[in-house]
């Protein structure tokens, strides 16, 4: 059994599509952003940078979004190929690009204020995440032209991931969802039964991307 620490439409929301499509036993714990309960002693007991998600497996808390993914990954067979076949080290690749360069962007655009020393910059910050951004999103597009999924064995972890990534992509000035490639991927993510469910079960609402 699980615990998932979440909240509706942040980081969690991959552990969560992959603890669904895995079919594992698990148990939400919600995290009122709003209360501020992710900065309370008791969750930072969890994580002390007080940042969601957090999965509790074996009574230990695990946080960042990609060790988690990484870890169901390695548990549970069926969302990343096994270790010495091909296509290990591209699930290596994406999943380690889609966290350190793709999501980590999103710092500079959710709250550019973070990243400049004066407040007459933060446009200016935002503005420049904002390109930064979409053209990680069209070198990501490129290298998925002309397949299903990231990897050529296909769907996998980082299909989940991406799909993640492109919804909160809806906010840029061009949406992710604008490059042809990403929404067709997108759609795709969202045919699987576990993956609505999962938007269903936090409440978000269509359009997801």
């Amino acid at each position: 059994m699980y615990e998932l620490h979440y909240a509706p439409g942040t980081a969690s929301l991959l552990p969560h599509m992959m603890l669904r499509e895995l079919g594992v036993p698990f148990e939400l714990k919600l995290v009122d952003r709003e209360a501020g309960e992710q900065a309370g002693a008791d969750y930072l007991k969890l994580n002390p940078h007080g940042r969601i998600p957090v999965l509790v497996a074996d009574g230990k808390p695990l946080y960042e979004t990609a060790a988690i993914a990484l870890h169901l990954a390695d548990r549970h067979p069926g969302l990343a190929p096994a270790v010495g076949e091909p296509d290990r080290a591209e699930h290596y690749k994406w999943m380690v690009h889609l966290a350190n360069t793709t999501q980590a962007e999103f710092r500079s655009w959710f709250y550019p204020h973070e990243y400049v020393t004066h407040p007459g910059h933060i446009d200016s910050a935002k503005a420049a995440a904002g390109r930064r951004m979409m053209a990680n999103f069209e070198v990501i597009a490129g290298q998925l032209e002309g397949r299903d999924w990231l990897l050529p064995s296909g769907f996998s972890a980082a299909d989940l991931y991406l799909l993640m990534l492109v919804r909160w992509g809806r906010t840029l000035p061009r949406p992710a969802r604008d490059l042809p490639v990403l929404a067709a991927h997108a759609a795709r993510v969202l045919a699987r039964p576990a993956v609505l469910e999962t938007f269903e079960l936090e409440g978000l609402s269509a359009p997801y991307v």
